[in-house]
């Protein structure tokens, strides 16, 4: 199996680099808008594209991949919000583990769907503890996966899901707040995460300027996920990169002192 894409995450976070993730939904990018978001997003260096969404019902995944592969080499990967999200023309696929929530199917009922499908199929799998935080509003993953989020302010219970999540052989936590949260993962959870953590740290969800992108990937976060600030303002594809990209590589145990 190709662990091409993982063995980056790990090299980058090993050496500090903070890279930037430029989020997709197929339901809710609009044709005439991809080729501006892909465009702005070559221009910007962002580092990998991931593509997904709640529901996807206007069978336009395929479509959106392809799209990005014909006009760009960065890589692809499925963020997906059902078992059936799979495309063999994307890198890689996050195969999540809802670990915030108890609802049994996404914890492992939709892996075994999907095992077989994945199993046949070239893409790069990698193992993904998924977590809710609340950020100040109901989203729609937080809906569909009928699961409540870990409170903003429990950054102890954030640890210890993390913690249990690395200890079961996940190869990485994406904590997310959720598409068009009020406010982003706070910069003390994400430290606390980190700081106790060995694997790859994502963060996504309330995440609309450079500054608060920038607070996130300081505070220890090793990806930065960006999708709906950018459906509705694609310029900002170039501040976040920068943003990103040039936040230090900093002692964790200093920035909160």
């Amino acid at each position: 199996m190709n662990h091409h894409l993982y063995t980056q995450f790990l090299d980058a976070k090993t050496k500090g680099q903070k890279k930037f993730v430029v989020l997709i939904d197929p339901d809710e990018i609009k044709l005439g808008k991809i080729s501006k978001v892909l465009d702005t997003s070559i221009y910007a260096g962002v580092d990998y594209f991931f593509v997904g969404g709640s529901l996807i019902v206007n069978n336009m995944l395929d479509h959106v991949i392809q799209t990005i592969r014909e006009l760009c080499d960065v890589p692809v990967v499925i963020f997906p919000g059902n078992p059936y999200q799979i495309s063999n023309h994307a890198d890689a696929i996050l195969y999540l583990s809802l670990i915030s929530g108890r609802n049994p199917d996404l914890l492992i009922g939709n892996q075994v769907i999907s095992a077989p499908m994945l199993k046949n199929n070239n893409i790069e799998v990698i193992s993904t503890g998924y977590m809710l935080i609340d950020g100040g509003s109901t989203t729609s993953v937080q809906y569909m996966s009928n699961t409540l989020p870990i409170p903003a302010h429990k950054d102890d219970i954030a640890l210890c899901t993390a913690m249990a999540g690395e200890m079961l052989g996940l190869k990485q936590i994406f904590m997310d707040a959720g598409s068009g949260a009020l406010h982003p993962v706070s910069a003390s959870m994400i430290h606390t995460v980190s700081s106790n953590t060995d694997i790859p740290l994502i963060v996504g969800g309330g995440i609309d300027t450079p500054e608060k992108a920038a607070v996130s990937a300081a505070a220890g976060a090793d990806m930065i996920v960006v999708g709906n600030a950018i459906e509705k303002e694609p310029s900002l594809i170039r501040e976040l990169a920068i943003a990103i990209h040039e936040t230090a590589s900093v002692r964790k145990t200093n920035i909160f002192q």
